[in-house]
């Protein structure tokens, strides 16, 4: 077995997948950024694992120096095994002290690992993998830099009662909430971007983006997009805050009745005088979507230690965990 390092979607697109392998779109070499893309090459000639590293521009962590592995896929543990040998050893070479992984180069596109999957069927926009990948990466050296949970509401019509107080207080200090128009989509995709920016700043593993590559990515799921679930809280005219969730289409795409709705963004301004607008957002959109008929509600994606974690444990339970990894590099 061999590994191949391709730097251009011209060089991959000569490499054949093999079983057992899902197909890889090699433009995203380029379109994401990637410095480097490496293919184990088994005997037959066929891909049997890859990835992508990223370390030109790529997330700050603590005085390390980061490479990132993303875009990881194993057929099977030998493969894997001599896969991340050679990602270990091209990010040595370029003076890399940490690897972190799987991440598609930042925390803006696909990252982390399932690594307690539970009971629920996989939602829109959830990272998904086999169970095998998080124990290859535990082989290989990797540790548990960070973990992540999404948690699930299955009765929507539960109410919160300390809401109503906090958003009067809100009310008092000139803070108005209303769904999104879709007419106004696109403009308001600009102001999300905008009060992105500065709400996850403090975010871990936080790299800025511009806003061609955010509206890029939500290209894809606005002809989707419900407006009533998507919220946007203003002060004087200026967004202070919003919450954006989109209907569960995973459930449509498996033939089943779409019956959730996931909440995948809460983003305030870091102002005091907000404080509590988070739950107010969430408990309003439990609102508006048991007025669409939905039943339950997905909380997607949330840090251990964000505050997001405080809003969901009133309405929901842990559905679902997942694993960011790293492991020191030697000189």
């Amino acid at each position: 077995m061999r590994v191949v390092a391709s730097r251009s979607s011209t060089d991959r697109t000569s490499l054949s997948d093999g079983e057992g392998l899902a197909p890889f779109d090699p433009m995203r070499i380029e379109e994401e950024g990637a410095d480097v893309h490496l293919s184990a090459i088994a005997n037959t000639n066929e891909v049997v694992a890859r990835c992508s590293l990223w370390w030109s521009d790529v997330p700050p962590l603590e005085s390390y120096r980061v490479g990132v592995v993303g875009h990881y896929a194993s057929a099977n543990d030998k493969s894997a095994a001599v896969l991340l040998e050679s990602v270990l050893d091209h990010l040595r070479h370029r003076y890399c002290t940490v690897a972190i992984g799987p991440m598609d180069g930042n925390t803006w596109r696909s990252y982390r690992f399932v690594t307690e999957r539970g009971s629920e069927a996989p939602f829109v926009m959830e990272p998904t993998n086999p169970p095998e990948w998080p124990l290859q990466f535990e082989r290989a050296g990797f540790a548990r830099l960070a973990e992540y949970f999404s948690a699930l509401n299955t009765n929507i019509q539960v109410r919160d009662m300390r809401v109503a107080q906090v958003a009067a207080r809100l009310a008092e200090r000139g803070i108005t909430i209303r769904a999104a128009e879709r007419t106004a989509l696109q403009d308001e995709i600009g102001r999300i971007y905008q009060l992105s920016r500065v709400a996850f700043t403090r975010n871990f593993l936080y790299t800025p983006v511009t806003e061609e590559a955010f509206r890029t990515q939500y290209a894809k799921v606005l002809p989707h997009v419900v407006p009533d679930l998507v919220l946007l809280a203003e002060r004087g005219g200026e967004l202070a805050g919003y919450l954006f969730a989109i209907p569960d289409l995973a459930q449509a795409a498996r033939g089943s009745a779409v019956d959730t709705f996931v909440i995948k963004t809460v983003a305030i301004l870091p102002d005091a005088d907000l404080r509590g607008l988070g739950t107010v957002l969430v408990a309003r959109a439990h609102e508006a979507g048991a007025r669409m008929g939905f039943a339950r509600c997905i909380h997607a994606l949330m840090h251990e230690s964000n505050v997001s974690r405080n809003i969901s444990n009133h309405y929901a339970s842990t559905m679902r965990r997942y694993t960011l990894f790293s492991k020191e590099i030697a000189p």
